[in-house]
């Protein structure tokens, strides 16, 4: 059933993006005049088909591959590669007999329906929620860093206070886009004594391979127990939720980091822990598992929150910010693949992970909030100069503008082969990406 609720919730966000794409390119196409032949949510490849209806000449439907979505603009070369209209003389509501300058307007109107869609969510978004985050003057005990935090020289109970030299405000900053992208600088302060710590440009590989959990988290004291899994060593050695870890072999504890820390030093061996149960001490002898786990669950609290609200206009250039935002990281995310500094199969998801992202129960708020970086991130893919993409198009177009006469359709043939070919690498590679760290793993 959890994978049904994620899949669902991947399909409908995805349809959702699809056809608002394609209704881009199908209105800007229909307001110069162009014929649109077909308008498909999915591919109906080899002519397969799970929906279909003609309207006006047009014929709509639902293909059965989940891969996009397509509208076939008459007298236009694409990755349909029907050359067969082209035989003829061109048309008046042709593709190839427009202006180059309409025609580059019905390539970009996709993407610039994409980019108002995430702006629109993220504006509406910031309308009803505000914005919540924790203070990040106000963390009790500091920070916690994982193993991530603490290659980079990052100590419990560190404050940092700024990242390249920019007061943090919120402490959600700290493991932002502007840090994890590398080759930004931390301020912190340690002891009371202000300190520098370089984050490097590949940091986002480690992230990637052991989560954002393992960089940097707030520090919390030891709490009761919340929660002992059943047939967990913890259950198994007499836990019980609301007992109180005070030792771990004779150590006395205070913060959670520090019990995680001594569980990872003593792996597939037992260990001697002294609880407060009620009013008794006992010690009690698990077996740690070799994830460094006992199977129990905190529930760390004491975190001050801030909730700052925006009226309809105020929250407009919050939201667009946010939706820019994404666009940015993401374009700074593909420059650092092509410059070697992170690995491909590290930046890139595919399928399965963005449904794992959606996850198991239906949540309105994160369901939107993906659907609009999704689609921040689909503008952004689609611009990119590869032919079959819009961003392909565009650049042939503009080529044409500058030459005064329009690029040779066998050109444009072996173009869309050539785009064909790329794209089919990429799905490759994130589909085995998804595959290896989702299903292998």
């Amino acid at each position: 059933m959890d994978g049904l609720i994620m899949a669902g919730q991947l399909l409908l966000g995805l349809s959702i993006l699809v056809i608002l794409h394609e209704l881009g390119h199908f209105l800007t196409a229909r307001a110069f005049g162009i014929k649109v032949e077909k308008f498909y949510l999915f591919f109906d490849a080899w002519g397969v088909k799970l929906l279909h209806f003609n309207y006006k000449g047009c014929e709509y439907g639902i293909g059965w591959l989940p891969l996009g979505g397509y509208v076939k603009i008459a007298g236009m070369i694409d990755e349909s590669m029907d050359t067969e209209q082209l035989a003829g003389p061109p048309q008046e509501w042709e593709f190839r007999s427009k202006p180059a300058w309409q025609r580059l307007i019905v390539m970009l109107g996709g993407v610039t329906v994409n980019i108002v869609l995430g702006i629109f969510i993220f504006w509406m978004l910031t309308l009803k929620y505000g914005e919540t985050y924790i203070p990040n003057d106000k963390l009790p005990f500091g920070i916690a860093p994982g193993s991530v935090g603490r290659t980079i020289g990052l100590q419990a109970g560190d404050r940092i206070v700024a990242v390249n030299g920019k007061p943090i405000v919120r402490f959600e900053e700290v493991s932002s886009s502007k840090v994890l992208l590398g080759n930004s600088q931390l301020t912190i302060l340690r002891n009371g004594v202000e300190q520098q710590i370089q984050v490097p440009g590949n940091i986002l590989n480690q992230v990637a391979d052991e989560g954002i959990a393992e960089f940097i988290e707030p520090r919390f004291a030891l709490q009761p127990i919340k929660e002992v899994a059943l047939g967990s060593p913890a259950e198994k050695a007499g836990m019980k939720a609301g007992d109180v870890i005070v030792q771990v072999n004779g150590k006395a504890l205070t913060y959670i980091d520090q019990f995680q820390q001594e569980l990872k030093l003593v792996k597939n061996k037992k260990v001697t822990l002294s609880l407060v149960r009620g009013v008794d001490t006992l010690q009690v002898k698990p077996l740690v598992a070799a994830d460094a786990t006992l199977g129990i669950r905190f529930s760390p609290s004491g975190l001050p929150t801030e909730t700052k609200k925006y009226g309809f206009v105020q929250a407009l250039p919050i939201g667009a910010s946010k939706a820019w935002g994404s666009f940015a990281d993401n374009a700074k995310g593909i420059g650092k693949v092509l410059t070697g500094q992170i690995k491909a199969n590290k930046a890139f998801t595919g399928p399965i992970g963005i449904a794992t992202m959606f996850g198991s129960t239906v949540n309105w708020a994160k369901f939107w909030s993906l659907v609009g970086l999704l689609s921040m991130a689909l503008a952004l893919m689609n611009l990119l100069p590869i032919p079959a993409l819009d961003g392909g198009h565009a650049v042939f177009l503009v080529i044409e503008m500058i030459k005064g006469k329009p690029l040779s359709d066998k050109f444009m043939e072996r173009a869309q082969l050539v785009g064909f070919v790329i794209l089919m690498a990429l799905m490759v590679l994130v589909f085995s990406n998804d595959i290896f760290k989702y299903i292998l793993k």
